[in-house]
């Protein structure tokens, strides 16, 4: 259980990274349609900590409170970039990264094969919405691109 506790409290920290980046950069946008799909999805990202942390918690255990280091650079990363450069852009292709680094890590704990069996079934259940956001701000960074 301590394994599968530990690959879920993973996913929480990445997810969370998600969140605090999807709020922070809902700040720094102008653009009403950006923040408001930001703020979307941010929401989506608390729903997924939420289960995960239920599940986590329906073991005895507590679910992490924090995200990751490299959440935080990724943040700092797209500070600089949009600086830079078109903020709108650089937050999007950012966001993007993210996503792709959370689509990886739950697609990874999936396949471990020392999950148990309920947090396989959780991660499965929670895998299509996190590849939907993923999707949403693949097409995002395209649109934006093909636009400038």
């Amino acid at each position: 259980m301590k394994h599968s506790n530990d690959i879920l409290n993973d996913l929480v920290s990445t997810t969370r990274d998600g969140i605090e980046f999807y709020q922070h950069a809902a700040t720094k946008v102008r653009n009403p349609e950006l923040k408001a799909l930001f703020l979307r999805l941010a929401t989506v990202k608390a729903d997924i900590v939420q289960e995960l942390a239920q599940e986590i918690r329906g073991t005895g255990d507590k679910p992490t409170q924090s995200g990751t280091w490299s959440g935080d650079f990724r943040r700092f990363y797209g500070e600089i970039r949009a600086h830079l450069g078109d903020k709108n852009y650089a937050y999007v292709a950012q966001l993007e990264e993210s996503e792709d680094q959370l689509l990886k890590a739950f697609e990874r704990a999936l396949n471990d094969e020392e999950l148990s069996s309920h947090a396989r079934t959780v991660i499965a259940r929670l895998l299509p919405e996190v590849r939907s956001c993923h999707d949403i701000m693949r097409a995002q960074k395209s649109a934006l691109k093909k636009a400038a």
